[in-house]
């Protein structure tokens, strides 16, 4: 894999702060997650890119220069601004996933930094659920190391688009364009293994600014953008809202005589409704029509994905929290057998007597595993046997659950692929799990 130079190299963009008018394009929001190993420098780089990008009030500029000063740093100590925590503070570790917000001349940015041990990769799992870009930190100094592989495989996994490995820390090697190639060889060798297709490689210094925001002058042997070229220029996920229509109910409105109607209210997982659309009501696979969409006090003529709206239907039907309203024309199967692959993020291992509730959208359920089918190896992408589960464990298993969930494959639709599963008496977390396939034979 060559190095990516499919981009031609941009000028400093204009800044968030420019005073010479209105944003001269808006590509809407991108969200995207910072990941990789510990110490490779993700609390650092966001620090640069808010710094560079002047993102950062005054107010807040001057607590970071007091704050970098009582800890003995010559300059701005950018860690700073992500790693909030005084635990992390004092470790010099994240330890939390940090969300900061940016814009440019060209769209808003939502970032989230996740941490990089090992043991707080459920952290990370949760800020990839949303996210439209992985930007994987690689240390040019170490090379890839297995939590690279394990942040990508799950980046991989959870269906983020784009994947940008930063091959960071390059003022620590001179700059040596033959570091960044080594390290890019080792990344496509990782990737090729993971089943990873176009992932990108920029060169950087987070701590000096090289290929951050400004192209700076020491890797002039870089012809490709710079980081923030490549997230003003990513494509953001637009297809939650041309999928099929999947309305999970959250809370009914029960009826007032004279007043309101029976209401169903929750938030659109993907697709769009208008009042005299034909829905399918499950379970039951009942069909009604869509009278009112309401967003607080005012009808909607429309309502798409990531709205939280209430639905009124011409029909009387009697449905619960958990119950969904679905696309007439392409409604999600209804199963209670599913193949899935299952993120381990619990201390403890697999127990199979503990018994388990799996929550798909707003719907929750009993659910043992009945087998495991292997765990994926990270080297080789490969699953390998497995006799059980321990933490940050990724495998592939089989799931039967008491009651049916209405569901989709992740790989279609993430919202309706997605479920936790968690202890049926504690209540604690166990795992994050992805949707592969529904059993044939299921109604």
């Amino acid at each position: 894999m060559s190095l990516d130079t499919t981009l031609e190299p941009a000028s400093t963009p204009r800044r968030a702060d420019d005073r010479s008018g209105l944003r001269s394009t808006d590509r809407g929001v991108l969200r995207f997650l910072t990941c990789g190993s510990v110490d490779d420098g993700k609390s650092t780089l966001i620090g640069r890119l808010l710094y560079d990008s002047r993102a950062i009030l005054a107010d807040a500029l001057q607590a970071l220069e007091t704050t970098s000063r009582r800890r003995g740093h010559a300059g701005l100590d950018l860690s700073l601004l992500t790693d909030g925590l005084s635990a992390e503070r004092e470790q010099g570790i994240t330890i939390d996933v940090a969300y900061r917000y940016f814009a440019t001349a060209t769209r808003t940015f939502i970032i989230a930094d996740a941490p990089g041990h090992e043991q707080y990769t459920r952290n990370m799992v949760t800020a990839a659920s949303t996210a439209d870009l992985a930007l994987i930190l690689v240390d040019a100094t170490r090379g890839v190391r297995p939590q690279t592989r394990r942040h990508a495989a799950l980046a991989h996994l959870l269906g983020i688009r784009h994947l940008v490995f930063a091959v960071n820390k390059l003022d620590a090697v001179g700059y040596d364009p033959a570091v960044f190639r080594a390290r890019v060889d080792e990344l496509t060798q990782a990737c090729s293994g993971l089943g990873i297709m176009a992932p990108r490689f920029v060169p950087c210094s987070a701590l000096e600014g090289d290929m951050v925001v400004r192209r700076g002058h020491r890797l002039r042997w870089y012809e490709g953008p710079t980081l923030l070229d490549v997230l003003e220029s990513a494509e953001a996920d637009r297809d939650a809202a041309t999928r099929p229509f999947r309305f999970p109910v959250q809370v009914v409105g029960r009826p007032v005589p004279g007043l309101a109607p029976r209401r169903y209210l929750g938030r659109i997982a993907s697709g769009s409704v208008a009042p005299g659309d034909a829905v399918a009501v499950l379970p039951g696979g009942r069909r009604a029509t869509v009278s009112r969409i309401r967003l607080l006090e005012a009808d909607l003529p429309r309502a798409v994905a990531g709205q939280s709206v209430s639905l009124e239907l011409a029909e009387e039907l009697d449905l619960a929290r958990g119950d969904q309203v679905a696309s007439a024309a392409s409604p999600p199967r209804a199963t209670r057998r599913v193949e899935a692959t299952l993120f381990w993020l619990a201390a403890r291992p697999w127990d199979p007597s503990r018994p388990m509730v799996l929550r798909h959208t707003t719907r929750e359920v009993r659910a043992r595993i009945p087998g495991i089918e292997g765990s994926l190896n990270l080297g080789s992408g490969v699953l390998a046997p497995a006799p059980g589960l321990e933490m940050n464990d990724i495998a592939v298993v089989r799931l039967e659950l008491q009651q049916s969930i209405f569901a989709d494959p992740y790989a279609r639709d993430r919202s309706g692929g997605a479920f936790l599963l968690r202890d049926a008496a504690t209540h604690h977390p166990l795992a994050a799990g992805l949707v592969r396939a529904l059993a044939e034979d299921d109604a």
